[in-house]
């Protein structure tokens, strides 16, 4: 089976296999940043130990040139004096080579570790300010491969390829100068190996990187599946889908099969091709020079000397020299291809646009004055004012009610699809609005517009009277407490998760929450009460037991205004009777938005929205409702299902 998948691998590349060629310099330039002084001495390391060690040739020509010259008259001990002199010199040179490279390889692995540590952090600290949609659009598995396979490419690129391509690149540089000064033609004809080198390497390497650049981007999809495979396994084994699943990972794991073989299948021709090459090259360069040497054919170089043993003998070791720098080239060019898709990736996701704030009214903590005016505070009070600076500089200051409501709403998550037609609403301070509706109505979306989730195309929605794009989201959302359908506990104790809602609340304020919301008794039955451990997102507690946590979050954080997107769906009726005490304490004096398939839940909410197709076709109290016979008094005895 997974033979015929890999048939099928697809033939075209991937969206975001080809990374454009700024992004080496940018990547240059952020190592730079984050290390502007380590970064230039390390170079400066790298530079000494590439050039001393492309230099011995010079050493061995003297040393060569001196014993040819007294090879006849035998006279050693003139001579002996030079050569142990040179010698000696060699030998300094070694050793400063072997401590500037000691010091590069340990500097290159602060400036790895460190720079992938400080691009994890940049890349998690804007993550926190993109938008929802950002998430909603995007598989979870595919994020995270940011922080494993693209990561991990970049680090082998930069502690590993980046400095052996910048150490091969002096040293051929290095010694083409050296080969140049010796003999020109000698130079020219290691210059047409090196030519069949390179058109030899740009072949491989253009059909080798295709498929890298390929796997990379397979391999982040493969990561998304696994993610999805892992959180829905319980509804892969319910319905018995393990063939299936077999089948997609089969697919999936295909295609990294596919591109990782040939990609490797091309890489791996490379170095045997460049070493043969090179040993053709270094049979060639002493076929000629032997030629050239022995019919006394005029030497062309700068350095004036005439051809012999001195010069051929060390220009053979410099074409060994020269041909191992670029095979090691060639070695690193592949990885550099990855690190460089990886790099790409990182920076899309960086030049991700941050969620857009141009609000000014912020949230702040006041007191009132004798007149009874509201003048803002340092200290705790309980009273929560939104600053409003005005364009001729005053201020004023309107206490947080929480009066929320919708004027002539339109939205669409697409420009080309509406979602939200026309609403029009409002919530009171202390009242209970329910949505009611079938699924994909817009009951959700609305309030995802409360939050400023996402942006309305038309309308105003105002809140506490300020129209809600003035005020700061951050402190928008602090306004508001979330219940959701689907709970979220982060690793840690039962008493960190309630906390989460308010980070500066006591233990005594959150078992008080946990009272309210009808937790405290299961929480003190868990083996170590309020400090038993949670992980993996409260795998040890029951679904309703997680979602009373979730409500006690929201009662510690205290807001005016709470949304409870199907609050207590996932708690059985006893449970649901206990926590609905709860919530009718939590939900005292709040603005409250609520969205429930259960009716029986909304019908003591101030008034009922019945949303279909994103209009408002109904609205009302419960009483209201029934009378009208329409739409809600069919749900409500039966007659009609929601979706």
């Amino acid at each position: 089976m997974a033979t015929n998948k890999i048939k099928s691998a697809p033939a075209t590349t991937p969206r975001g296999q080809r990374a454009p060629k700024g992004v080496l310099r940018r990547l240059l330039r952020t190592l730079f940043e984050f290390y502007p002084v380590l970064l230039p001495v390390t170079l400066i390391c790298i530079l000494i130990n590439a050039i001393v060690s492309s230099i011995p040739a010079i050493f061995m020509q003297n040393i060569i040139a001196i014993v040819d010259d007294n090879y006849k008259s035998g006279d050693w001990a003139s001579v002996s004096g030079k050569i142990l002199g040179l010698v000696g010199i060699l030998v300094i040179m070694y050793v400063i080579s072997l401590i500037a490279g000691f010091a590069y390889t340990q500097l290159m692995a602060i400036i790895t570790q460190g720079s992938l540590k400080k691009m994890r952090e940049k890349m998690y600290d804007h993550m926190q300010d993109l938008p929802i949609k950002y998430f909603d659009t995007r598989g979870h598995g595919d994020i995270m491969s940011y922080y494993t396979n693209d990561v991990d490419t970049l680090r082998q690129m930069i502690s590993q390829s980046l400095p052996q391509m910048l150490i091969s690149g002096i040293t051929l540089f290095t010694v083409f100068c050296i080969m140049m000064y010796y003999s020109a033609i000698l130079g020219l004809i290691v210059v047409a190996g090196v030519i069949c080198m390179m058109f030899s390497a740009r072949y491989i390497t253009r059909h080798s990187s295709k498929y890298f650049l390929r796997q990379q981007v397979t391999l982040a999809k493969a990561e998304a599946f696994m993610e999805e495979m892992m959180t829905g396994q319980k509804v892969i084994k319910v319905f018995c889908h393990e063939d299936g699943a077999k089948a997609d990972f089969d697919k999936v794991n295909g295609e990294i099969f596919f591109n990782a073989r040939n990609g490797n299948r091309f890489a791996n021709i490379l170095m045997p091709l460049m070493a043969n090459i090179g040993n053709v090259m270094y049979v060639v360069v002493a076929l000629i020079g032997g030629a050239l040497m022995l019919t006394n054919v005029p030497n062309i170089s700068i350095s004036g000397m005439a051809f012999g043993i001195s010069i051929v003998v060390p220009f053979l070791n410099m074409t060994k020299q020269f041909a191992g720098a670029i095979g090691q080239v060639s070695n690193q060019v592949n990885m550099v291809i990855m690190g460089l898709a990886g790099a790409h990736r990182l920076f899309a996701l960086l030049d991700e646009e941050s969620e857009t704030d141009d609000g000014y009214v912020t949230l702040v903590n006041a007191k009132e004055n004798q007149d009874g005016s509201l003048i803002e505070c340092e200290e705790r009070t309980n009273i929560w004012a939104w600053k409003h600076p005005h364009s001729d500089g005053t201020i004023t200051y309107t206490r947080l009610q929480g009066d929320v409501r919708f004027f002539d709403v339109d939205f669409g998550y697409t420009p080309e699809k509406t979602v939200l037609h026309n609403i029009s609403l409002y919530a009171k301070p202390g009242q209970k609005l329910a949505f009611v509706g079938s699924t994909g109505a817009g009951k959700t979306t609305i309030t995802n517009l409360i939050n400023r989730f996402y942006d309305i195309e038309d309308g105003k929605i105002r809140y506490d009277g300020i129209n809600i794009n003035k005020i700061k989201k951050a402190d928008l959302r602090h306004s508001l407490g979330i219940i959701l359908q689907d709970t979220n506990l982060f690793t840690g104790t039962v008493m960190d998760n309630i906390r989460y809602g308010n980070l500066n609340a006591c233990d005594e304020e959150c078992i008080a929450a946990a009272q309210l919301a009808g937790a405290d008794d299961f929480i003190r039955r868990l083996p170590e009460g309020y400090n038993t451990k949670l992980t993996g997102n409260g795998a040890n507690l029951s679904q309703g037991q997680r979602q009373l946590l979730a409500i006690a979050r929201a009662a510690v954080a205290d807001p005016p205004v709470m949304i409870m997107d199907e609050a207590t769906s996932s708690i059985d009726t006893r449970t649901e009777a206990i926590v609905q005490r709860g919530m009718d304490a939590l939900m005292h004096n709040r603005t409250v938005f609520v969205i429930a398939h259960r009716l029986s839940t909304v019908r003591n909410a101030d008034a009922i929205m019945v949303l279909d197709h994103g209009r408002i076709i109904e609205r009302g109290t419960h009483e209201d409702l029934i009378n009208l016979k329409g739409t809600y008094y069919q749900l409500y005895t039966g007659n009609l299902e929601l979706d």
